[in-house]
């Protein structure tokens, strides 16, 4: 049994709840304690695209008909690492549910990026239109190369206004990003830099298949605020305890346990919201 089947049978109780679950009449589980929707294996197959991407789980956390209504608005489009889906100040055209793609929110201060969050398959990236805004206030990098499904800001304000279980998903996950957030401006301040590399490198890793990431140089240090050298000497720490193999931008997670170990405490929040 996977720990994401262990932790929903965790939620289910006994009962009914249990027989809707085992005969499929569920597609989701609701965590309420982080706020998070655990997509179940069917559903995931269900959602996914014949290219075999894994499926969006805030949008599988949907009821199937809102879901099935939604699809006529969504497009499956490829994001390439390196692109830029909007820079700040920049009017959002789209919003983004990826599926296996991974995209860096960045905040820009004199030609300098910081990272503030990550998006992956557990969100979107727009969160500013269901807030009522239509500028964006971040660059909105793709880091890992993958697909997502795309819709047009317009439908996206439509589809908001008419769904309510849509509404409670994104407000739910723009929360778990406002609490990340406030947690990454504490941790820039208090923690190590191989404590905060460490943290980074398993929020990526939740977000990817395998134990591979490509992260450069230059975009770790923009990641954690730090200079180049600063992130060569962590990386060059987490190697020599044997926990990653790092060689020219392309990193391998060797022990995954340990990783969770040498990271800061803030890594268990964001593993808590992270869906």
């Amino acid at each position: 049994m996977s720990a994401a089947n262990g932790r929903i049978l965790r939620l289910v109780k006994n009962g009914p709840e249990r027989e809707a679950l085992e005969s499929g009449q569920v597609d989701a589980v609701l965590d309420h304690a982080s706020g998070t929707a655990l997509l179940l294996p069917e559903a995931e197959r269900a959602l996914s695209s014949p290219a075999g991407e894994a499926a969006n789980h805030l949008l599988a956390a949907l009821p199937r008909r809102d879901y099935e209504r939604l699809l006529a608005e969504l497009e499956l489009v490829a994001l390439t690492y390196g692109e830029v889906l909007y820079e700040p100040g920049a009017r959002i055209r789209y919003v983004y549910f990826p599926n296996d793609a991974i995209v860096s929110l960045l905040v820009v201060v004199e030609h300098k990026a910081l990272e503030v969050t990550l998006v992956g398959r557990e969100g979107l990236v727009g969160i500013p239109l269901a807030l009522g805004a239509d500028l964006a206030p971040v660059r909105a990098l793709v880091q890992g190369t993958g697909s997502a499904l795309r819709m047009k800001a317009a439908s996206f304000r439509e589809e908001l206004e008419r769904c309510v279980p849509l509404q409670r998903e994104i407000y739910r996950y723009a929360y778990a990003k406002l609490v990340q957030a406030r947690q990454t401006a504490a941790c820039n301040r208090f923690h190590q830099v191989d404590q905060r590399l460490a943290r980074w490198l398993l929020i990526t890793h939740d977000r990817v298949r395998g134990n591979r990431v490509h992260l450069t140089h230059e975009f770790l240090a923009d990641m954690l605020g730090v200079r180049r050298v600063g992130v060569t000497t962590a990386a060059a720490e987490l190697q020599r305890q044997g926990l990653i193999e790092y060689h020219r931008g392309d990193i391998r997670i060797l022990d995954r346990r340990r990783l969770e170990t040498a990271a800061c405490s803030c890594y268990r929040l964001d593993e808590a919201f992270a869906g």
